[in-house]
């Protein structure tokens, strides 16, 4: 009776993300999934909710149907939730159907296509009183908030430099060419919007630098670049970065790095010492100076703070990984839904409409600094 109970719009048969993000929601046992508009195509959406176990009933053609008749359900039974796990474009409308009928959003970034377009929905969404989240993945892992309270607590010192990669190999070749449905809609600026690489891993990047930091970029100078022949949108690109306390940055994301899976790595400098956590070995961040050895620290240790605790499942030695980050986004926003329905109010641990906002203007700053040359250019201030 305690469950959140959500509907999903996209995350059919064969998708991706759809599967990823319900793994997550069943992992602490906090959400059930209760109707569906998993495809555009009806009879895919229908089958995708058969097989995913749901009454028929409840299996819809399209969102906008599936929020208005979810409203019109009683209270203990209607879905309280709607997941968003569409192509780029598509965000924007599903979210503001979801809050005119009275419904909390959970979307995958980007929040939307365009800054315009979230800028609109953070207006709804505060004419609403509900509650929006936005699934940046990588915040949920043990170590980014182990990194993210020592430099609040000034284990660095001031912080001068931060450098931050995320790189791919999966784009080198022309995949969109190749049956690839996830290469074909992220390559193509009627669906992903105007950027494929930034707006795809390179946000991920933006949005870690800042939570990690606590900092915010102020101007950027960009180059984006579409290596491969023939693509529209970046599969690459590199910016440099100025923080709002002077300290500078540099951002590289891309898709064509042979060999490269799933690349990202966060490294923060400050006066007095150094940070260093990589995706790929999730569970290990390395504190460093100049004047003592450098140290280890290990999710699930005594090492930790409460962040990283709180965020662990696991005795130590045991890995944690994607789906468990995925999942404890999940279970805090699980979390302030139940304090919502008591006419309560909790602390945010997880991105909403302000890293919405702050993506989406990272995005078109980027684009728009490329195409005039890598000229610098402030960042939107919201």
């Amino acid at each position: 009776m305690n469950k959140v109970r959500y509907g999903m719009v996209g995350g059919g048969e064969g998708a991706f993300i759809g599967e990823v993000h319900r793994m997550a929601a069943r992992l602490d046992d906090s959400f059930e999934l209760v109707c569906g508009a998993f495809s555009s195509n009806e009879a895919r959406s229908m089958d995708s909710g058969k097989a995913l176990g749901l009454d028929e009933h409840r299996c819809y053609a399209d969102y906008f149907t599936m929020c208005e008749i979810e409203a019109s359900l009683p209270l203990e039974k209607r879905m309280e939730c709607v997941v968003i796990v569409t192509p780029n474009h598509t965000h924007y409308d599903i979210a503001a159907t979801a809050l005119k009928h009275g419904f909390h959003v959970l979307s995958d970034k980007p929040a939307t296509a365009t800054l315009k377009e979230c800028e609109h929905l953070s207006w709804l969404l505060e004419d609403s009183n509900l509650l929006y989240g936005l699934t940046h993945t990588y915040n949920g892992y043990p170590m980014i908030r182990e990194a993210r309270e020592r430099v609040a607590a000034g284990q660095l010192g001031t912080v001068r430099k931060i450098l931050v990669e995320y790189t791919q190999g999966w784009l080198a070749g022309r995949e969109e060419d190749r049956g690839n449905a996830q290469a074909a809609w992220r390559l193509d600026p009627a669906k992903a919007g105007i950027s494929c690489c930034m707006g795809d891993i390179g946000v991920h990047a933006f949005n870690l630098a800042e939570f990690v930091s606590g900092l915010s970029v102020t101007r950027l100078a960009a180059e984006l670049n579409a290596i491969v022949d023939g693509r529209q949108l970046d599969d690459d690109g590199t910016v440099l970065m100025h923080f709002d306390n002077g300290a500078r940055g540099t951002l590289v994301a891309s898709q064509v790095c042979v060999g490269d899976e799933n690349n990202l790595r966060l490294r923060i400098y400050g006066d007095k010492a150094s940070l260093d956590w990589q995706q790929m070995d999730p569970n290990t961040l390395w504190l460093k100076s100049n004047i003592e050895p450098a140290q280890m620290i290990r999710t699930g240790t005594p090492a930790t703070g409460p962040g990283a605790a709180a965020n662990t499942r696991i005795p130590p030695g045991h890995p944690e990984g994607y789906i468990e980050a995925f999942a404890n986004l999940y279970r805090t926003f699980a979390e302030e839904i139940m304090a919502f329905r008591d006419g309560e109010v909790i602390d945010r641990t997880i991105p909403g409409i302000q890293e919405a906002l702050r993506g989406m203007a990272f995005i078109e700053t980027t684009v728009a600094s490329s195409t005039k040359g890598c000229r610098w250019l402030d960042m939107p201030k919201h």
